[in-house]
């Protein structure tokens, strides 16, 4: 059985860039597609960004175990569904690009996995990223910076840290770290 990775760092750090950066050169990795109960983004498809579900069904899935890991934040749950993680570690690596409570739960649920931890250059260029993305208000931006001092007091609870000053190099890090 090949292993699993689980990918995290706080909000703006550039998780899905450099983890797009790595599947570009690397199609052995299958990326997990989480679920959330948010509305879509504009461009984002079901299925292909997460799995949109609605608030009942969410709550079900989780009662039932279906969920590897779960959390809510900013009014929305996010989890990842067990069963395709399951299916595909017996195909290849797995990648996960979750926050970090998920990354405990799934570290207490298969102590096995590896945890990446992705370090922003400096927290003023962490900052800048948030508000540059322009896809949440004043108010979520503040929470996410509050929440990121949290997730990067955590780092040490990693077995590997990656700062992502420059994406190439950041992905072509983590690609060395997955078997």
């Amino acid at each position: 059985m090949s292993r699993l990775y689980v990918v995290s760092g706080p909000s703006g750090v550039g998780k899905s860039t450099v983890v797009a950066r790595l599947l570009a050169d690397r199609p052995d990795i299958w990326l997990s597609v989480s679920a959330t109960t948010r509305e879509p983004r504009p461009g984002e498809q079901d299925g292909r960004e997460y799995f949109f579900v609605s608030r009942p069904d969410f709550a079900r899935l989780a009662d039932e175990g279906q969920l590897l890991e779960w959390a809510s934040f900013a009014g929305n749950s996010y989890g990842t569904p067990r069963g395709p993680v399951e299916q595909h570690l017996q195909e290849g690596p797995v990648l996960l690009e979750i926050e970090l409570q998920g990354a405990r739960q799934v570290r207490a649920a298969m102590p096995e996995c590896v945890l990446v931890f992705l370090l922003p250059p400096s927290p003023e260029e962490l900052k800048r990223r948030l508000v540059d993305r322009g896809t949440e208000d004043d108010a979520a931006v503040k929470a996410r910076l509050a929440r990121a001092d949290e997730e990067l007091a955590a780092q040490s609870e990693f077995d590997h840290v990656i700062r992502n000053v420059e994406v190439a190099t950041a992905a072509a890090e983590l690609s060395a770290l997955i078997e």
